[in-house]
């Protein structure tokens, strides 16, 4: 099970942000897509990547001004990545030791997609009901 088989089904579509832009358009996107992190692209290659995390630690401690503030100012670089041929445990076990949330998925610098801790555990989920109904289906066969 690769990154590429969660892409095949979610797709990919990638809401991005451009280092230059405000935390405020940032948050703007984040709220009107419901997402939890947006990669930063600059020139069509990764920069960074901004999360919802990353504003509410800012808000702390510098207040609403953060909102101004350009997305290069509070983003994490450079932004874990994964690629399409690495293995979906790979990539949980990445983000759990990290303590994150979402992978963008490149292919060389571009990004290609993204995947959510959520979108990782639900295919592994849904990957071990498939084995264990075929496991029920063999032994009731025998």
């Amino acid at each position: 099970m690769t990154i590429q088989a969660i892409l095949a089904d979610k797709g990919r579509d990638v809401a991005t942000v451009t280092q230059e832009q405000t935390v405020s358009d940032a948050v703007a996107i984040l709220g009107e897509r419901r997402i939890g992190a947006l990669p930063v692209v600059e020139g069509g290659e990764i920069a960074g990547i901004m999360s919802e995390r990353d504003i509410i630690y800012c808000l702390r401690e510098h207040g609403a001004e953060v909102l101004d503030w350009p997305v290069s100012k509070i983003m994490t670089s450079p932004a874990l990545t994964v690629e399409m041929s690495t293995p979906v445990l790979t990539a949980l076990a990445m983000m759990t030791k990290r303590r994150i949330r979402h992978l963008p998925v490149v292919a060389g610098k571009s990004v290609c997609g993204i995947v959510s801790i959520g979108d990782l555990v639900k295919y592994r989920i849904e990957k071990i009901e498939e084995e264990a109904e075929a496991m029920r289906s063999y032994i009731q066969s025998a």
